[in-house]
């Protein structure tokens, strides 16, 4: 099982930024995935982000509302992943929760993640 906390949300405006992180802990992480998904007030939970890495490759995909705005990143050493978001709009907001699975494939599956974080709030004012 696999431990994740997140950080980094809050209130920004319009255009503006923020960088969240999800610190994982609980086993070897040599081969790994990490997802980023949000929940809107009202609205089902929607893949964001997610990077996918082992011994021999690695691999990132975006939800196509964030790409070009967002960037997921990892510090190996710091078992740490991080959701780089720019030009923010009000309806990026939300509770953004990491979660972690083994392997590649479909990404942007939350039903394939069984380990979540609790999830730390972005609020994008207009």
């Amino acid at each position: 099982q696999v431990q994740l906390v997140e950080s980094g949300g809050g209130l920004v405006q319009a255009g503006g930024s923020l960088r969240l992180s999800c610190a994982a802990s609980g086993r070897s992480f040599s081969t790994l995935t990490i997802g980023w998904f949000r929940r809107a007030p009202g609205k089902e939970r929607e893949f964001v982000a997610a990077i996918s890495w082992s011994w021999l490759s690695s691999s990132i995909g975006y939800a196509d509302s964030v790409k070009g705005r967002f960037t997921i990143s990892r510090d190996s050493a710091k078992n740490t992943v991080f959701l780089q978001m720019r030009n923010l709009e009000p309806e990026d907001s939300g509770v953004y929760s990491c979660a972690a699975k083994d392997g590649s494939e479909r990404l942007a599956n939350e039903q394939m993640y069984p380990d979540w974080g609790q999830g730390t709030q972005v609020t994008v004012s207009s």
